[in-house]
């Protein structure tokens, strides 16, 4: 996929078996990240990223830009996503610090890659806002044995199921004909781009304004967060 070795990628994911649903907030995010960052490249990177088009929460007006990359399959990502991006949102994004920017970087066969062209059609079709209600409630469902082993978990009738959760049924239609012509392809294949580039091997992976994020804690995410709002 896109310059990504898939093996690797499965390797990083899989450090991660580990994880206790329950844990201490304000320990979750060392743990998704310790992992995850022995085989991320560590060198500040000069890539220039373009947000425009890309689903985020938080101010336009927010200097500071805060990159996820994620795999709607990852059960690494379904755990920062119920228990990580409430606390960065509160803290760095509702305070105007931040914007979050998610990405897409499906590496879990077919079923990340479907989910991952599925949310894109929802963000084109029916805007931001659903995204994130799509977004959240996708990763709610995530079934406890979403593996890379099984596939077809995501297929169709399971993706229009989790729209219809968070859209009325008349919009399902303008998704679905998005989806089959094949347009969200290309939004996903920018996300692998960047992926490739700044040298994503495992999700959930963290950037501010670029540069990877290596720390283990919120308050590492903040630090990191107030020096590139200084830097502006």
């Amino acid at each position: 996929m896109a310059n990504k070795s898939t093996k690797n990628k499965s390797q990083s994911s899989s450090k991660f078996t580990f994880w206790i649903i329950g844990i201490i907030a304000a320990f979750i995010l060392g743990f998704i990240f310790l992992g995850n960052h022995s085989k991320t490249v560590q060198k500040a990177s000069k890539e220039t990223i373009d947000y425009s088009g890309q689903p985020f929460l938080g101010k336009k007006s927010a200097s500071v830009s805060i990159i996820e990359f994620g795999d709607y399959k990852c059960p690494n990502c379904k755990n920062f996503a119920a228990n990580v991006v409430p606390l960065i949102q509160k803290d760095l994004v509702d305070t105007g610090k931040a914007k979050l920017y998610f990405f897409n970087d499906p590496f879990i066969y077919v079923d990340s890659t479907r989910s991952a062209k599925f949310a894109e059609a929802v963000y084109h079709e029916l805007g931001n806002d659903t995204f994130w209600k799509f977004h959240e409630t996708l990763y709610k469902k995530q079934p406890e044995d979403s593996n890379a082993e099984k596939t077809d978990l995501y297929d169709e009738k399971f993706l229009v199921a989790t729209l219809k959760e968070a859209a009325p049924n008349a919009d399902v239609n303008k998704v679905l004909d998005y989806f089959h012509a094949n347009k969200a392809d290309a939004a996903v294949n920018k996300d692998l781009g960047y992926a490739a580039k700044l040298g994503v091997t495992g999700t959930p992976t963290i950037f501010v304004d670029g540069k990877p994020f290596t720390g283990t804690t919120l308050d590492d995410l903040t630090s990191m967060v107030n020096k590139a709002a200084k830097g502006k």
